[in-house]
Order: C-alpha cells, then sequence, then structure tokens
C-alpha cells in the first residue's frame, strides 16, 4: 500500500512577496504592510519581509515603532483584495495536481498525497506554483497535520522539511512548548508553572495533572501535540472560520465612554453583518479594548443562544464591555469578535497558532 503523507504549502513573506511583484523596484529592500501604510498614524504591521524582520519588526508591532526601528523601510497599506487575488491563482496551481486540497488561508494549504517520494513532489508544487504566480512556497511533509505545519516552519524560507513519527521525538522534545501549533504565550506560562516547559516535559507529563490543570479535554489534546499525534484529515470544502470581527485603531484616545460604548455597539452590528453574510450564528461576543499606550485586554459574554441578530449581538457586545468597570485610561481601539457555533455536520478542530514569523 502507498505510503500516504499530508503537505503543508505556505508561501514564504506572501503580503510582501505580492506587492514586490507589484513593485520590482522594492526587490531587496524592507517592506512592511500595515494599516493605511503612514507610519506617523495609529495601526500595527500586518506582514514584515524578510528584509524588515532583520531590523526585529514583527507582525501586530505597532507601526510607529517598526518606523523606529527602519526609517528607510518602505511602508504600505493594506490590500486585501490584490492578495485574495493571488492566493486564488497560487490555490489553482495546487489543485492542477489532482491531489485534495484544504485551503487555510491567503498563504497555506494542506494536501494529501500517496507514494514514496513526496520529496519530490513538494519540489514539482514550489516549481510550478512559482511558475504560475512568481511567488515562493515552502512545503512541509508530515504524517498528520500538525507534523507538516511544524515541518514548513523549520523549512522556511522556499524550502522542503519532512518530520514522521519516526523523527519526531529527536526533532521536538528539546524545543520549548510554544514552538508546537496549537499552544500560545499564555499556555506556554501556564505549563511552566508545573514545571512543563519543553515538548518533551509535556509529553511526558501526567495525563491526570494535565486534565486537572487545564480541562479534562484540553490537557491530554496538549499532551497529544507534545507526541507529535494530529488529525490526518484534508477538507477540500476549506477552512470554516471559528469567529468573525472587526477592530478600529483611533489616532486619537477615545475618553468619553458614551463615545467608546457607541463605537463598540457600531463595531458589534458590523460584525453582526458578517456572521449573517456567512449563514453562521453568534455563540459568544468578545470585545477587545487597547488602552493607552498598549496594553491590551478582552471581556466576553456568552449568548443566551446563537444568534445572527444585530440587536442581540450588539447587546451582548454592551454586556461584554460593562464587564471593564470602569474606563479610565484612554482608548486608542477597540475590537468586537464573534465566536460562532460549530456549522451544521460538525465542529472545526481546535484552532492553532503554528510556529510563528517564519
Amino acid at each position: 500500500m502507498p505510503d500516504r503523507c499530508l503537505l503543508h504549502v505556505d508561501l514564504d513573506e506572501f503580503i510582501a512577496a505580492v506587492e514586490r511583484l507589484r513593485r520590482p523596484e522594492l526587490q531587496g529592500r524592507p517592506i512592511v504592510v500595515g494599516g493605511k501604510g503612514d507610519p506617523t498614524k495609529r495601526g500595527v504591521v500586518s506582514t514584515a519581509s524578510y528584509e524588515a524582520r532583520a531590523f526585529g519588526i514583527r507582525s501586530a508591532m505597532p507601526l510607529r515603532t517598526a518606523f523606529k526601528r527602519n526609517p528607510d523601510a518602505v511602508f504600505l497599506p493594506v490590500d486585501s483584495e490584490a492578495y485574495l487575488a493571488k492566493s486564488r491563482e497560487v490555490m489553482a496551481a495546487l489543485r492542477s495536481f489532482g491531489l485534495p486540497v484544504e485551503v487555510a488561508g491567503w498563504d497555506e494549504a494542506f494536501l494529501a498525497a500517496e507514494g514514496s517520494d513526496p520529496e519530490t513532489l513538494a519540489r514539482d508544487i514550489q516549481t510550478r506554483v512559482h511558475e504560475r504566480t512568481h511567488l515562493w512556497c515552502t512545503v512541509g511533509i508530515g504524517d498528520n497535520r500538525l507534523q507538516a505545519k511544524l515541518a514548513s516552519g523549520f523549512g522556511k524560507p522556499r524550502g522542503v522539511f519532512r518530520i514522521t513519527t519516526r523523527t519526531w521525538r529527536d526533532l521536538m522534545s528539546g524545543l520549548p512548548v510554544a514552538e508546537l501549533w496549537g499552544i500560545g504565550k499564555k499556555t506556554a506560562a501556564k505549563l511552566g508553572e508545573v514545571g512543563v516547559r519543553t515538548v518533551g516535559d509535556l509529553a511526558a507529563a501526567d495525563a491526570d495533572a494535565l486534565a486537572r490543570r487545564f480541562s479534562p479535554r484540553t490537557g491530554p489534546w496538549l499532551a497529544s501535540l507534545a507526541r507529535g499525534e494530529g488529525s490526518t484529515e484534508v477538507r477540500t470544502e476549506g477552512w470554516v472560520p471559528k469567529g468573525l470581527g472587526r477592530e478600529h485603531t483611533f489616532q486619537e484616545d477615545l475618553t468619553d465612554p458614551d463615545e467608546i460604548a457607541g463605537e463598540v455597539a457600531r463595531l458589534a452590528r458590523e460584525v453582526a453583518g458578517d456572521v449573517a453574510k456567512a449563514d453562521r450564528f453568534a455563540a459568544r461576543v468578545v470585545v477587545k479594548v487597547r488602552f493607552a499606550p498598549f496594553v491590551t485586554r478582552t471581556r466576553g459574554v456568552t449568548m443566551g443562544e446563537p444568534t445572527a441578530d444585530a440587536d442581540a449581538i450588539e447587546a451582548g457586545s454592551v454586556r461584554a464591555l460593562e464587564r471593564f468597570g470602569e474606563l479610565d485610561r484612554p482608548v486608542r481601539l477597540l475590537g468586537v469578535r464573534a465566536e460562532l457555533a460549530p456549522p451544521p455536520g460538525g465542529s472545526p478542530e481546535p484552532g492553532h497558532r503554528g510556529r510563528q514569523g517564519r
């Protein structure tokens, strides 16, 4: 029986690369994309080219901070339509191989393949994507989704890397738990509190202790990540979002509670429109507040029942805002996010963060 594996195709510095195609004169220059492209205004970095990353510029960093780190960088506004159009070209190139393809975002996809030489297939994928779109990608190969996703991180940029169940332990055991796809900084910190700091520590951790510290479901799931276990499914219907949100950065801080509440209500109704358009229902709403200078907090409420009703989502968002108590500090950003009820046919797998900044 042929060997079955999963491939994770990840476009290298996708947004910056698309901008470079549109502006060839930017070749070799540090590129920062975010907000309206004006580093004197408030906004955050959406992506940074490898040249910009060499100066310590990273996604989600304030544009003003990025400018301080490299005033000579090229700052460009976000152009979502251009990135989506290029993404569609990439996915069409992937589908031309006749393999199951799951679109996981603008710049990544999973493929299922059979055969004894997946590395050659991966190189063929890189070549075809580049020939058709002039974009480079990295391909990770694994026995499951987790391994393939992590492998692409190791292979950056323009590489091919393979992780298997047999090689997992030697490769991963000594790495920090935050390197695992699915474990963020907060979870890593909680694990550290009980002496679990490396992937090897987590793989060997007591399952009952993990279940008590996190939950009967989450604890064992974390341990399974550390063992390199994961789904082998490729969903050709594509990525199913687990949430929809809107946020706005204000050029001048808000201090009036009524104005803050009004902005939250406005964002909530925009989110409600997105939820209805997606034919989904909000099960929970979360409000994000970023206080000046750059402290972010979130509060959420669970809806009485999943809904797409704008009035209900607005009311839930206002209740979430009330959980902050008295807003006695200037506010520079507000956001509202609807966490969606699972679509008909089952729940998508837990959300994962992955290896960042590669």
